[in-house]
């Protein structure tokens, strides 16, 4: 029985994390997959040590903007989360 109400607990936690998370999975820091594949290189460049989440990858990308390739520059203008 302990075992049974161990597995509930963490069941729950696993639960209560994800929901925790989903709210910025959909939110205004989303990459979209045309994104992703634009900005790619500039990612690589210049944000590949951040932690993604809460929109810190397209804020680094934005702080870069005269840097990024213009192809990176035109997605995160048409960017639309």
């Amino acid at each position: 029985m302990r075992h049974v109400r161990l597995a509930s607990v963490l069941a729950l936690l696993a639960t209560s994390a994800a929901n925790a998370q989903a709210p910025d999975a959909a939110g205004a820091g989303e990459i979209t997959p045309a994104l992703r594949k634009a900005c790619e290189g500039d990612y690589q460049r210049f944000c590949a040590g951040v932690q993604p989440g809460g929109g810190r990858i397209l804020q680094c990308l934005k702080t870069h903007g005269s840097n990024l390739s213009e192809t990176c520059r035109t997605a995160l203008t048409e960017h639309r989360p």
